[in-house]
C-alpha cells in the first residue's frame, strides 16, 4: 500500500525531475542515474514525508542534494563557491530587454540552451526552477535550501547573465553577418 501511494504521487514528476537532472549534470547518463537514485532515496525516506507538505519541492530537494553529493555535483560545487556578496550589486535587472524577450527575438532555440548551459549551477538551477518548472520563490527556496531573498537575487543575476550571453551572441552574429556581406 505504501509503495503504491509513493508511485502514484511521485511518478507524475518523473519527466520534470529528469529534465532538471539533465540540466544540472549536463549529461544524459548522469541524469538517468541521478533520477534513479533520487527515487530510491525518496522511497527509502517515504515515511518521513509529511502528508500535506509540498511533495514536488521535497522530490526536487532530494534530487538536488543527490546531485551535489555526486562526483559531477561536487565538481560543479567547487567551481561555484562564489559568495553572494562578492558578485556585487550589479545583479539588479535594468529596464529594457529581459531574457524572455531576447529568447523570443532569438531565431535559434539552441542559443538559449547554450546560454543556460553556460550559467554557473547556482544560477542555472534557480532560473530553471522558476522559468521551466514554474515554481514559486518559496518552493525554490525549499528545494535549494536558501532564503527567498537569495532566490530572488540569484534569479536576477541568472537572468542578467542570460541576457548578457544572448546579447553577446546576437552582437557577434551581427558582426559576422556584416563581414560576410563585405
Amino acid at each position: 500500500m505504501e509503495r503504491e501511494q509513493f508511485e502514484q504521487l511521485t511518478m507524475p514528476l518523473f519527466d520534470q525531475l529528469y529534465n532538471f537532472a539533465h540540466w544540472l549534470s549536463q549529461n544524459r547518463a548522469d541524469a538517468e542515474d541521478l533520477v534513479q537514485e533520487t527515487y530510491a532515496k525518496a522511497l527509502k525516506g517515504w515515511k518521513s514525508f509529511e502528508e500535506g507538505t509540498n511533495l514536488r519541492a521535497w522530490m526536487y530537494r532530494i534530487l538536488r542534494n543527490t546531485f551535489l553529493t555526486s562526483k559531477s555535483g561536487l565538481k560543479a560545487l567547487a567551481t561555484m563557491q562564489l559568495d553572494e556578496e562578492e558578485v556585487g550589486a550589479t545583479g539588479v535587472l535594468t529596464h529594457g530587454s529581459t531574457p524572455e524577450l531576447l529568447l523570443l527575438q532569438q531565431e535559434s532555440h539552441d542559443a538559449m540552451l547554450e546560454a543556460l548551459a553556460g550559467l554557473p549551477v547556482i544560477y542555472r538551477e534557480v532560473v530553471l526552477l522558476c522559468e521551466a518548472e514554474e515554481m514559486s520563490y518559496r518552493e525554490i527556496a525549499q528545494v535549494v535550501a536558501i532564503p527567498v531573498g537569495t532566490v530572488m537575487s540569484r534569479l536576477a543575476r541568472g537572468r542578467r547573465m542570460l541576457r548578457e550571453a544572448l546579447t553577446a551572441r546576437v552582437s557577434s552574429g551581427a558582426t559576422e553577418a556584416r563581414h560576410d556581406a563585405v
